[in-house]
């Protein structure tokens, strides 16, 4: 019979405290202390003047512990790569996934970093914001897509990134790419996508999809700033005018920032990216206007928490402005954190969102 892993020796309150009087130096990278009265966070070894009891509290990662509302010690730099054996470990880790042709297993994984596997996952997560798993889908498909950009055949990006069939890859190509590998690898050769740029409360914004949907909302104060990065991103695909179906979606895409959640339903989404950012972004959908969540609360929604850095990574990663709604997403004391179109457009929506839900009588849709 399998022997059960045994359980950490930091996994509940009292033996991280004691960790913390030791400063034990064994429990960097396992878990984050934060101070209350003091408004920073520490690792466990940090030889700052020991703090009370009651002022403290315990995170799994540097990020949760930002998000609500933390600043990292200036003396022991939790933020940074802790002088920890675990942080070597991961790292090696880390680099047998970016090398390997198939993504190794958890048992080989562990072994490479000297822990048991149920101590490594955690560690893992706790290093980097996601699984091993998460890491080694989220490299494959960046290995795909810069393979495909240097104009390797598909096959041989494929096989590159560690996809095992051609099956597989094509099974996943619309949500990593967009569309079939052989037209991303020709710079969107072939792909036609319709586009407009207009005005809103925000400034410009630009709009285009392809025939699935709505593949971006930019925003921005130079409309050919945006044209450019949208040329830049499909440099031979054919980009045309829109249509009237296209006009439609237009006026939708601009009704999202000055009534949202209203015109939502109408506008279909062409949603590219990988599995791990589909989940932030689906949760990020159902924060309702007039409401925000933290980055540690979506990664407990989506049944990742500790994973909050990599939430906010997704966020960063949305191209599809107000109809996935990243701008709901704020740190844990509520204040406002980056935002891929500007800090004070973020602002601006959260006002209005909240004035529109204010001025809805209850129960009334």
């Amino acid at each position: 019979m399998k022997t059960a892993d045994p359980p950490l020796p930091y996994d509940d309150a009292a033996h991280r405290w004691h960790a913390v009087q030791q400063r034990d130096a064994g429990a960097d990278g396992v878990f984050w202390y934060a101070v209350r009265s003091t408004g920073v966070y520490c690792r466990p070894s940090c030889p700052s003047r020991p703090a009370r009891r009651d002022n403290v509290s315990f995170w799994s990662s540097p990020a949760e512990a930002e998000a609500a509302g933390f600043r990292p010690c200036k003396r022991c730099r939790p933020d940074l790569a802790p002088a920890s054996p675990h942080v070597a470990a991961i790292e090696r880790a880390c680099r047998a996934i970016e090398t390997a042709e198939t993504p190794p297993s958890l048992a080989t994984l562990a072994q490479l970093a000297g822990l048991s596997r149920y101590h490594f996952h955690r560690v893992f997560k706790a290093l980097t914001g996601v699984t091993p798993r998460q890491y080694a889908a989220t490299r494959r498909a960046a290995r795909l897509q810069d393979g495909l950009r240097q104009g390797r055949s598909v096959t041989a990006a494929y096989f590159e990134a560690g996809f095992g069939s051609s099956s597989r890859l094509y099974e996943q190509a619309d949500a990593l790419l967009g569309m079939k590998p052989g037209r991303y690898r020709l710079g969107g050769a072939g792909e036609t996508i319709r586009f407009g740029v207009g005005q809103c409360a925000l400034g410009a914004i630009l709009v285009a999809a392809t025939a699935r949907g709505v593949c971006a909302i930019e925003l921005g104060d130079d409309p050919q700033a945006l044209v450019q990065q949208l040329q830049d991103r499909f440099p031979k695909a054919e980009l045309i005018g829109g249509d009237t179906q296209f006009e439609g979606w237009m006026a939708a895409a601009v009704g999202l920032v000055e009534a949202p959640g209203v015109a939502a339903k109408a506008l279909p989404l062409d949603v590219r990216g990988t599995a791990f950012q589909c989940r932030v972004w689906q949760a990020l959908t159902e924060i309702p206007p007039g409401e925000t969540a933290s980055y540690a609360e979506i990664a407990a929604r989506i049944g990742a928490p500790g994973s909050a850095r990599a939430v906010a990574r997704a966020c960063a990663g949305n191209a599809l402005a107000v109809a996935i709604p990243c701008h709901r997403v704020v740190r844990q004391d509520g204040g406002l954190s980056g935002y891929r179109w500007g800090v004070a457009r973020k602002q601006a929506l959260l006002t209005w969102e909240a004035g529109l839900a204010q001025a809805v009588p209850q129960g009334a849709e």
